[in-house]
């Protein structure tokens, strides 16, 4: 095997990674919320952007609003869950350039000024940090529900503002009881790269 990484470190962040559909009552702490972003904050993106934004939903109040706008199927997880995130991408992120990009900070001008190329940039970049954050649950120990069935409008009005775009939802938190749906196929080497 060509792989450096641990196999009990493999299994945990990918083969045994699944959606988790059920939760225990255990909470999700502060400090582990802490331990995954100190983790997944290294993960690469373009010019540093860092667009990634996350909104933790813990009270009961913002988690209620938030069921309502799920669509039916994702609402009694996303009640039961321990932890809430709603992901989004920050499409003001070219304003942090100047400290996350020193050794070019005149590309928050050169190639970020107008706001359809940050909002493109913003959304690739920040579902690329969203996938980092969905492994970085993996690496705590805990699972991840992300989903992508709501109200993107409506979640973007009541938890954000114009200058960020929701990307995912995701519940965290121990797996419960039937957490999981059978393992679905995965396309195969073949299936997927093609050498030119």
């Amino acid at each position: 095997m060509s792989l450096v990484l641990d196999p009990a470190a493999q299994d945990l962040l990918f083969r045994e990674a699944r959606t988790a559909n059920t939760f225990t009552d255990e909470p999700v702490t502060e400090e582990q919320v802490q331990a995954i972003y100190d983790l997944v904050k290294y993960g690469p993106t373009a010019f540093n952007q860092s667009p990634l934004r996350v909104t933790l939903v813990r009270s009961p109040e913002a988690r209620e609003r938030l069921v309502g706008l799920m669509a039916e199927g994702n609402q009694p997880k996303t009640a039961k869950a321990p932890l809430v995130a709603i992901l989004s991408a920050d499409n003001e992120f070219h304003e942090e350039l100047p400290a996350l990009f020193p050794h070019f900070p005149q590309a928050k001008d050169a190639f970020f000024s107008e706001r359809p190329v940050r909002e493109q940039a913003a959304l690739l970049n920040g579902a690329l940090q969203a996938g980092y954050f969905l492994v970085g649950v993996r690496a705590a120990g805990l699972s991840a529900g992300p989903m992508t069935g709501f109200d993107f409008a409506a979640v973007q009005k009541e938890f954000l503002d114009d200058d960020h775009t929701p990307l995912m939802i995701v519940n965290i938190g121990k797996p419960g009881e039937d957490a999981w749906f059978p393992r679905s196929p995965r396309l195969t080497y073949d299936e997927v790269l093609t050498t030119v």
